[in-house]
């Protein structure tokens, strides 16, 4: 057993400055160290078991000499119950330090979410739009609680004011919070069930997305007034007026065309390139392109490989509102995208050209996967005489 050393006062300890080790006495085994820069805190030398253990108490004077005292005699009480205290204070350290590692946020664990899966996101804008959602909407109400504590009840505070007014808005938002909880319940940071899922739970409580919604198609011209339409189209003046025709003539989206480089362009055998990157469905898509979009290409300045075809009159990309803008001006009550339903309508009621023809010119998803798993080709001159034919119509005298 340690010998007891003089009882020092307070003032004492105060006193103390040569580095070393100091017994204060009160205690067997209690000392100040004093290390070689003058910094000074309380140690316990105490035999635990067979080996002699040396106890941090904490520096002084922050740890005043009573509260020392107190320390040392809790450390001695517990050593004489057979127990470590310095073993103890480890498990607890590491069990908070395990605890904390848990203490993730929903926004912490929303943004890891984001981190870990926006590369494979094709889209940039996914995940512009996914922190946009949840930062409006989810991140008020819930971003700041521990993701381990969030219940139904606050799934329902950030969907109901929203879920009959924006019900688009609030189903996609829905969807993203069960993911980021999913994901969070693999990496521990939650257990049990997923109070943002849908089937057997939310849609129980809340009113099902296609009962409050009808479905809004693009607006689009009707067949009958597309020649007029093309005719007055080219009065137009300006670089959006002829991108605009370009898309209709190749049935292609108001992106893919605004988008458009010139190193996609084999004007030799009339072929437009879109590569993966620029398509929805994620795959390289080629249009065959008629002697009316031919036409339109050559107007346009021959930029280098990497420019844009139809580029801004400021330079960068046409926004998709100055095609828009165009339509406006011609006071037509239709949208951009929406000549591709009526390229659609006109492969079905005006020409006897197969469905998955018309479906490949789109650039449509084959929703069968046997299908798309034997489809190899892409029927580029299949489709040539197609979209030849549509360029015809486009322009064609209607009585």
């Amino acid at each position: 057993m340690s010998r007891k050393a003089k009882e020092l006062s307070a003032l004492e300890v105060g006193r103390l400055t040569k580095p070393g080790h100091h017994a204060v006495g009160g205690v067997a085994g209690l000392y100040l160290y004093v290390n070689d820069t003058s910094a000074r805190s309380w140690v316990l030398r105490v035999m635990v078991g067979a080996k002699r253990r040396h106890m941090g108490l904490g520096g002084f004077p922050d740890v005043s000499l009573a509260q020392a005292r107190e320390k040392a005699r809790n450390a001695r009480g517990d050593v004489s119950a057979g127990a470590d205290p310095i073993h103890q204070r480890t498990l607890a350290a590491s069990a908070l330090r395990a605890q904390q590692a848990t203490e993730v946020t929903f926004e912490q664990a929303a943004e890891s979410y984001i981190e870990a899966h926006g590369d494979v996101w094709k889209n940039p804008k996914h995940r512009a739009q996914w922190r946009s959602t949840l930062s409006t909407y989810a991140y008020p109400t819930m971003g700041k609680l521990l993701v381990r504590d969030v219940s139904q009840e606050h799934v329902l505070n950030v969907l109901e004011p929203i879920w009959k007014i924006k019900t688009e808005t609030a189903t996609r938002l829905r969807g993203r919070i069960e993911s980021v909880l999913d994901w969070a319940t693999v990496r521990k940071y939650r257990s049990g069930e997923n109070p943002a899922r849908w089937k057997g739970h939310l849609d129980k409580l809340l009113p099902a997305p296609g009962k409050l919604q009808k479905v809004e198609h693009y607006k689009a011209l009707p067949l009958d007034e597309l020649s007029a339409f093309m005719r007055s189209l080219r009065t137009q003046n300006g670089i959006a007026s002829e991108a605009l025709e370009f898309a209709v003539l190749t049935a292609a989206r108001s992106g893919e065309v605004r988008g458009a480089l010139w190193q996609e362009m084999d004007l030799t055998n009339a072929i437009w390139t879109i590569p993966a990157d620029r398509m929805k469905a994620g795959r390289e898509h080629r249009v065959p392109l008629s002697e009316a979009a031919m036409e339109v290409l050559l107007t346009q300045p021959k930029g280098s490989g990497g420019a844009l075809v139809f580029p801004a009159p400021r330079g960068g990309t046409l926004s998709d509102m100055t095609l828009t803008a165009v339509m406006r001006r011609m006071q037509v009550n239709a949208v951009p995208h929406g000549f591709r339903s009526t390229f659609r309508d006109w492969c079905s009621e005006c020409t006897h050209y197969p469905r998955d023809l018309a479906e490949q010119a789109l650039a449509h998803a084959i929703e069968s996967k046997v299908e798309a798993a034997y489809r190899r080709g892409d029927a580029l001159e299949k489709r040539r005489q197609m979209m030849e034919d549509w360029a015809i119509f486009c322009f064609q005298e209607m009585n």
